[in-house]
């Protein structure tokens, strides 16, 4: 009993001694905003066809409010943790979005390096998502493409990644590959399938569940009958592994190209209390690219596939869907473009989406074409506060808006006001 007393206490001023080793970084964003929708009753996040989160009419939020916590250790290892908050009429929540370690090493005499990351994490495809947890830098709303990340993919695993250091190679240029495998996103497909591309500044808690709009197939004695009211796309339901990978070549000061791959390897005719495994596989290229000082371009294209079954193996749900984005962001207001003191930042973005529907299942047709443009502005007061404004134009036809006895093809609108403080 002594000497097992001993090494606990051993053990605890091991612990305490790590913990007064490391040192502490806290961050976040609170995001207090005003916005105007001219769309449809019910925006997605209600569980209707509008493409904004908010629904029609005039809205005062904190569209986010957001928190990161990263404790670094001297030896290369560090713990990450992020709670978001969206407080609206829609459907306020709080909880975790992201938990995990990573261990970044040296670099070695050739100029390589290797880190480890592992726990809750998004794998690593937004070009736009790099503010304090998870917030858009450029806009206030983030793309398509992005939205739907923040919405339904988010894994459960570990990523490897090897970096070549070009400064230790005489190269102006670093390349990079990653690989991931996880599990715990099996349901993944389903709210795309079911509500297309939306956009928003909103991300999916983890365990959070998330609402579908009603359509015929979900009525008793029709194909759908035995799916769950919510989606909820982080679980695991077949015990197989997914795979994420990617490629990155990044010019020092100038920018970078990537390409990627995401295939979850759900089992699709799988089904635990209401929630389908749908096999859900993409591939998305992404470019950052600054082309003078102060004007940035970024553009990602993402193209896939999500399939769900029925216990007999036959197609419910099968849709390949795809979407771009290219936007401009000039730097403007100080001594010159894109000098350090300038205060304002514009944004143009422009969107094309679509989702191809190559079933023949009754009363779910998930069919829908589109485009969007963004206007977005922001004044840097000081050092932490923004104040920014954006407007957002989506038109797009949707056929499964007419089971609900609205317009196929619609124009939808939101103009928003925002002061976003930054810690």
């Amino acid at each position: 009993m002594n000497q097992l007393i001993f090494k606990t206490i051993i053990v605890c001023l091991c612990i305490i001694q790590s913990l007064n080793a490391a040192e502490y970084e806290f961050h976040g964003i609170v995001d207090f905003r005003a916005s105007s929708v001219d769309s449809l009753a019910k925006g997605y996040v209600a569980g209707g066809q509008g493409k904004f989160g908010l629904s029609d009419g005039v809205q005062f939020s904190i569209a986010q409010a957001g928190a990161q916590i990263v404790v670094t250790w001297d030896n290369g290892l560090s713990a990450h943790g992020v709670i978001n908050a969206f407080i609206d009429d829609e459907d306020s929540t709080f909880g975790l979005t992201e938990a995990y370690f990573k261990y970044k090493g040296l670099p070695n005499e050739s100029g390589y390096r290797f880190q480890i990351k592992a726990g809750i994490f998004y794998p690593e495809i937004s070009l736009e998502n790099n503010a304090y947890a998870w917030a858009s830098k450029d806009t206030l709303n983030s793309s398509m493409i992005n939205t739907w990340i923040g919405e339904e993919i988010r894994v459960l695993g570990s990523e490897f990644k090897l970096t070549r250091l070009g400064r230790m190679n005489n190269d102006a240029f670093d390349l990079s590959l990653s690989a991931s495998v996880f599990t715990n996103n099996d349901p993944a497909g389903a709210l795309i399938a079911w509500h297309g591309w939306t956009t928003s500044s909103r991300q999916t808690l983890w365990t959070e569940s998330r609402q579908f709009p009603w359509f015929p197939a979900l009525e008793s004695g029709f194909a759908l009958a035995g799916q769950a009211e919510k989606s909820d796309p982080f679980l695991e339901l077949d015990n197989n592994v997914g795979i994420h990978i990617r490629g990155e070549w990044s010019l020092r000061g100038k920018g970078e190209l990537s390409f990627g791959y995401y295939d979850n390897n759900a089992t699709p005719y799988e089904a635990v209390n209401g929630q389908y495994g749908w096999h859900t596989r993409f591939y998305h290229i992404g470019s950052y690219w600054k082309l003078v000082k102060g004007l940035t371009l970024t553009a990602q294209y993402l193209n896939g596939d999500t399939l769900m079954q029925n216990k007999e193996r036959l197609d419910i749900v099968n849709n390949t869907y795809n979407s771009a984005f290219v936007a401009l962001t000039l730097k403007w207001g100080g001594r010159f473009i894109g000098s350090k003191d300038s205060k304002h930042k514009t944004t143009i973005r422009i969107e094309n989406f679509n989702v191809t529907d190559r079933d023949n299942t009754w009363g779910d047709n998930n069919n829908e074409d589109g485009e969007a443009i963004t206007l977005s502005h922001s004044y840097r007061l000081n050092k932490y506060w923004f104040l920014s404004a954006e407007f957002i134009h989506v038109d797009s036809e949707r056929p499964a808006r007419y089971y609900a006895h609205q317009p196929i093809n619609l124009v939808e609108k939101q103009l928003q006001i925002a002061a976003r403080y930054f810690f």
